[in-house]
């Protein structure tokens, strides 16, 4: 059985007990979250979420780039959306490479180097700043008053607001 399989098989199981409203593609509270695609980060668990409340957006890295503004655009001039949480966590996998090396290596198995950017970084807090202010500094983004960036500690499952 593959893991594709075992996903199917789960989601049969669950069946219609998913609690919170699907009438609408728009967010009931107006937040979009906008974190990493790392599999420690339990979005709905964490924020107590119920399907239907907000737009949850995911990258490696959880950081703010063009496409994620495409999204936040969208999310914003036609699903309703005000608000924009950012989280990104510790140990996180794009603070452990390069952009050189990870281009490089590309390059090196595909004959291709990419054009966009890995957005690797060291320091976890620094990268929640430079997300948060390329949400307020957006020209496409209607609403940039009530952006928020956090670093969630995997280990603790604490959230920490970046000022």
């Amino acid at each position: 059985m593959t893991s594709i399989d075992v996903l199917l098989k789960r989601n049969q199981e669950l069946g219609e007990i998913t609690p919170g409203d699907r009438s609408t593609p728009k967010p009931s509270l107006q937040v979009a979250v906008l974190t990493c695609m790392d599999a420690r980060i339990r979005v709905f668990e964490i924020f107590g979420l119920l399907q239907g409340e907000s737009h949850v957006l995911r990258n490696a890295g959880g950081v703010v780039t063009d496409d994620m503004i495409r999204s936040l655009a969208l999310s914003q001039r036609k699903l309703g959306t005000r608000e924009v949480l950012i989280v990104q966590h510790t140990e996180c996998g794009l603070s452990m490479v390069t952009e050189d090396d990870f281009k490089d290596e590309l390059e090196n198995d595909t004959g291709l180097r990419p054009t966009w950017s890995v957005e690797a970084f060291r320091n976890v807090e620094n990268s929640v700043r430079t997300s948060v202010e390329r949400v307020r500094r957006s020209a496409y983004l209607p609403h940039t008053d009530n952006v928020r960036g956090f670093v969630y500690d995997v280990k603790t499952g604490r959230l920490t607001e970046v000022k």
